[in-house]
Order: C-alpha cells, then sequence, then structure tokens
C-alpha cells in the first residue's frame, strides 16, 4: 500500500471525529473552569504514583487533556491528518484498540522513567526530607511556590507535577502511518517535503536523544512521545505477524 485519498477537512470516520470532539470540549471547559477557581487539569492530568494525586483513571482521561492552544491545535491536527487515514485502513474497531494502546503505553513509559528517576533522587536525600516532600509537596506547589533546597524543589517538581495531551497516541499514529505509507510525501512546516519513513525514523530518534538529554527545561514528556511509538510498533507487528501483506 502506497497511495491514500486524504478527503476533505470534514470527511471524518467515527473514532477520529470523537476523540476530536472530546479533545475540544475539555480544552474549551478547563479554560471557563479555571475562571472560577477549578483546575480540570488537577484531576484529569496524569500524576507521578508517588504524588497523592495520582489515581489510576488518568492513565485515560490525560489522553483528552492539553496545556494550551497550540499543544491541542498540533495534536489535533496530526489526529485529523494521520488518523483518519488510518481509521478509513483499519476501521473503527482496530484503530480504536491502536489509539488507546499507543496512549496508555505512552503514559506507561513516561510514569517508569519518572519513577526510576525519582528513585535515583531520593537515593541522594535525607530522609526527612523526602518525607516532607511527600506529604506537603502537593500542597507547596498549589501554593504557587516550591522549596529552596534544590534537591526538594527538583524532587517536588518531578513527583507533583502533572502530565497532560494526546502525544503519546499522536505519535503512534505517526510511526504507523511511515509503516503503511512509508513513501508518503510529509511537508514539514508545510514546506519541506520528506518522505514518511525518514520523518519517522529522524523524528523518533530526535526524541530518543532529547529524553536521555534530561532537558527537564523544555517542559515536554519525550519518553511519552517514545512509548506511543514503542508500543505502536509492537502492536503492529503482533497484528502483522500472519498477514504481512497488510504493512511494509
Amino acid at each position: 500500500m502506497s497511495q491514500y485519498s486524504p478527503g476533505g477537512f470534514f470527511s471524518l470516520p467515527p473514532v477520529v471525529k470523537n476523540i476530536l470532539i472530546i479533545n475540544v470540549i475539555l480544552f474549551l471547559a478547563t479554560f471557563i473552569l479555571q475562571r472560577t477557581g477549578i483546575d480540570l487539569n488537577e484531576y484529569l492530568a496524569v500524576y507521578s504514583v508517588k504524588s497523592p494525586n495520582f489515581k489510576p483513571y488518568q492513565l485515560i482521561t490525560h489522553m483528552f487533556m492539553h496545556g494550551g492552544f497550540a499543544h491541542v491545535f498540533f495534536n489535533m491536527f496530526a489526529l485529523w491528518m494521520f488518523g483518519r487515514v488510518l481509521e478509513e485502513v483499519w476501521g473503527p474497531k482496530r484503530f480504536f484498540i491502536y489509539y488507546f494502546v499507543t496512549g496508555l503505553g505512552a503514559a506507561f513509559l513516561h510514569l517508569l522513567v519518572n519513577y526510576i528517576e525519582i528513585q535515583s533522587l531520593i537515593a541522594k536525600m535525607d530522609a526527612t526530607a523526602v518525607n516532607t516532600v511527600l506529604s506537603q509537596g502537593a500542597d507547596v506547589l498549589q501554593e504557587g511556590k516550591n522549596y529552596a533546597d534544590t534537591l526538594m524543589g527538583k524532587l517536588n517538581l518531578m513527583i507533583n507535577t502533572p502530565t497532560v495531551g494526546a502525544s503519546g497516541a499522536v505519535f503512534g499514529l505517526l510511526l504507523a502511518f511511515g509503516f503503511m505509507f512509508p513513501n508518503a510525501i510529509i511537508y514539514i512546516y508545510f514546506a519541506f517535503p520528506l518522505k514518511a519513513k525518514y520523518f519517522v525514523m529522524i523524528y523518533g530518534a530526535f526524541e530518543l536523544y532529547l529524553g536521555f538529554a534530561n532537558r527537564a527545561g523544555d517542559n515536554i514528556a519525550h519518553f511519552a512521545h517514545l512509548g506511543g511509538m514503542i508500543f505502536g510498533f509492537i502492536l503492529i507487528k503482533y497484528w502483522n505477524r500472519t498477514r504481512r501483506q497488510h504493512f511494509y
């Protein structure tokens, strides 16, 4: 399969359409409710498993939350661009499974790396300082403050800063698109043409580099992006184990 038909902007299959609608509704609801003092991110974003704010359902709900207009716009644009093509090929059921498996896989890898980093930092700290962060850190951040001590402040941010976004699942879609339409041309910033297979490889390598470079200041969950691609790769290989004609 090397050709695809992009269709019109409003030609949306059902799963992509409903995911788009839910994301937009929750983005608007977040913006509106913030004016009344209610922060939906406090309930629906995913927190570290070490945080008192962590709830298992956040593994799903965080995929429908976003940190700003640019964040939701580019994620939903990618969902529209790649997701509708994949759903038309796979059908709604398989696309639904793939989207949520990659989204959950992204959250799993992100939380796993986060947990490892937290345990590594805790090993360098005094037990009293660690217990103070674990018991009071969430409230400190809620007040718009943080600890003056460098290690305590870093630990507090790692434990009690929530993660939002559909980016993990979107990266999974990007990988699947690269598998199914390897020679399709993607225009980077609408100007620079690149074959999908090369785009996926370059982007994946870039995210891997940024993840290990530990660029805490960019506020991006790079390992969540990689998690979406890794779990997408595993699922595609599983589906394709006896029907190789469906994928490149």
